[in-house]
């Protein structure tokens, strides 16, 4: 069994069957069935069964799984770390990013990483947090940047940033720059908030639900929308209230589109976190590109008084 049988066999289950793999991979698709065949073969058990015609894992294949991801990941390490010693401050680095974070601060460590190491391939894609931890688990992106840690054995996640919360509205809505003393108080109103997709848990979407629970308070009307910059337009119109980090909220309220509502009882914050493969391989220029990340998100700390 070789790494190509390996990365063959996650690219069918990745892309759900013989021809999408085929194209993905460059290859004719009795080539790709060949090797699954081969693979099969070695392995003594079927790794994939069709269903109502859906080329769908078979419980030999769901086991398969995550040690076909981290042998992949090793020999794509392998193959990093003897490149790195020819072209060692150079080189591709992959980052992925929960989509929330990809703001002024990511714009900041961009800048100056592309600055400091221009012959670094940076590439960059967005995710949820579940996204962003497997594309680090399949070796598919060097470092992420997500919300709250990931308790899987095979990653290391680094503290950067707790982030406060706050609650946000339109400027002209009733209780703009205003105080009130619990988090009771706004039960009533309508709250703006990440969809709750099944089997994608986003600590961002299920934030505001969590506070009203904790809080004893039960269910709340609410509006779910899947962007950002939609729900904070949505907010500028009056159209309900949302629980939104500083970061986040920082433009419009510098225009005033926008104001907040202070809680007396309220005391959120999200964990932001990097995210890399615990033993997995960081070239000399994703070890900088980490170096950076921290050092902007230290600044963070240090203005908010850390």
């Amino acid at each position: 069994m070789d790494s190509d049988a390996l990365l063959t066999f996650l690219t069918v289950h990745r892309r759900g069957g013989i021809s999408s793999a085929a194209k993905a991979l460059h290859r004719s698709q009795p080539a790709i069935s060949r090797r699954i065949a081969l693979l099969e073969q070695e392995l003594g058990v079927p790794l994939f069964e069709r269903i109502a015609g859906r080329t769908m894992l078979s419980d030999a294949g769901r086991v398969m799984v995550p040690y076909a991801e981290r042998a992949v990941a090793a020999a794509q390490d392998a193959e990093n770390a003897v490149r790195a010693l020819a072209r060692p401050n150079s080189g591709p680095v992959a980052l992925a990013v929960v989509g929330t974070l990809a703001g002024g601060r990511l714009s900041a460590i961009l800048k100056r990483f592309a600055a400091e190491h221009p012959e670094v391939e940076l590439s960059l894609r967005t995710a949820t947090s579940a996204e962003v931890s497997d594309l680090i688990r399949r070796g598919e992106a060097t470092i992420g940047l997500r919300y709250d840690r990931d308790r899987s054995r095979d990653l290391d996640c680094e503290l950067l940033f707790a982030e406060p919360l706050q609650v946000v509205c339109a400027s002209d809505h009733p209780r703009a720059g205003r105080l009130v003393t619990k988090l009771a108080d706004l039960r009533g109103e309508r709250w703006i908030a990440f969809p709750v997709v099944p089997g994608r848990r986003e600590i961002t979407a299920a934030h505001v639900f969590a506070l009203f629970q904790t809080h004893g308070l039960g269910e709340i009307d609410w509006t779910p929308v899947d962007s950002l910059t939609a729900q904070k337009r949505l907010v500028e119109a009056g159209l309900g209230i949302a629980l939104l980090s500083e970061s986040n909220a920082a433009e419009e309220l510098r225009h005033k589109t926008i104001s907040t509502i202070d809680v007396g009882d309220l005391k959120a914050s999200h964990e932001v976190v990097t995210v890399t493969r615990r033993g997995g391989f960081l070239s000399a220029a994703a070890r900088r590109l980490m170096e950076t990340v921290r050092a902007e998100y230290k600044k963070a700390r240090m203005a908010n008084g850390e």
